[in-house]
């Protein structure tokens, strides 16, 4: 039997926490070698094919890019341009689309059509461009929703993990001080200290605090998947939570589009610290300050009968 689309999902946290990658980063332009190395002609505008422009000669995919050239800040101007578009790989099908969708815009980048061609073009076809993104959109969301189902039931059929009546499955992968079940746990009150490395159904990563400080919360501020998910850890363990779209961020998503609607969540969490209205554990002492006594000796500052800190 292959591997299955839940481990896959298990290595990349895994490989995301060996090398302590963060969720966002700024990609790095390519350098001078890289161009030369990735020398290719633009299948946009070919011999047979005009130029959009009498005073434009073309795409200059060629020309090295050399670091702290001008080009390179108009390279980096393009970049910067691209990501406010957003990716549209998802919305495409094959390759003569992409050079379709590439043409069209840069065509307009370059003044081939100005304002008065460009609304007459959107009005002739905008109800069949409306279709297809809506048609393409609605089946891309169809594929996350039904790959979330297929890998949540495929985690709950693992011998080792539990599956919670709200749908949320735990997998626990680390013991804490204690031992898998023991220790303090966390309640629906408690404030947690963790990091966490959070993916869709298709490995894309969405958010993570590896490679940055731990993150501090209240549970009573997190989605539901969280909240209940958690208070089934006990402090120091490490688990892999899979969150069903209802108890994450349901038919809507994210206001940013990051989790599209109805996707299945899943989050590798390090439960560090909860640092307050835990239950369980054994009894511990608190000093004065109010902070529990650690064994090097930090925290209240009870001293013991040789004088030296408990």
């Amino acid at each position: 039997m292959g591997q299955s689309k839940y481990y896959f999902a298990l290595v990349i946290a895994a490989a995301a926490a060996s090398s302590r990658a963060t969720a966002f980063t700024s990609g790095r332009l390519p350098s001078t070698h890289q161009a030369q190395n990735n020398k290719h002609v633009s299948t946009l505008f070919t011999e047979e094919s005009s130029s959009p422009s009498s005073s434009y000669s073309g795409p200059t995919a060629t020309k090295p890019i050399e670091e702290g050239s001008h080009d390179e800040l108009m390279y980096a101007l393009g970049v910067n341009l691209a990501r406010q578009l957003g990716d549209v790989r998802p919305l495409i099908e094959n390759s003569e689309e992409l050079t379709q969708l590439a043409r069209g815009l840069l065509d307009t980048v370059v003044g081939k059509f100005d304002d008065e061609a460009q609304m007459s073009l959107l009005a002739r076809r905008g109800d069949d461009l409306n279709k297809i993104i809506v048609d393409r959109a609605n089946a891309i969301r169809q594929k996350i929703e039904d790959a979330g189902k297929a890998m949540l039931k495929e985690m709950s059929e693992n011998e080792e993990t539990a599956t919670l009546d709200c749908g949320v499955v735990i997998h626990p992968l680390d013991a804490g001080p204690d031992g898998f079940g023991n220790g303090v746990k966390p309640t629906a009150a408690s404030t947690v200290k963790v990091h966490y490395h959070g993916t869709l159904p298709d490995g894309t990563v969405f958010d993570s605090s590896l490679g940055k400080d731990p993150v501090t919360f209240p549970l009573g501020g997190v989605i539901a998947g969280w909240r209940e998910g958690l208070q089934r850890m006990c402090e120091g363990e490490t688990a892999m939570l899979g969150i069903p779209s209802e108890m994450g961020y349901g038919e809507a998503g994210t206001p940013d589009g990051r989790i599209p609607g109805g996707a299945a969540l899943f989050f590798k969490i390090q439960l560090l610290e909860v640092m307050s209205a835990g239950v369980g554990g054994g009894p511990k002492l608190v000093g004065a300050d109010g902070q529990v006594l650690k064994k090097n000796g930090g925290g209240g500052g009870l001293l013991g009968a040789d004088g030296k800190p408990l």
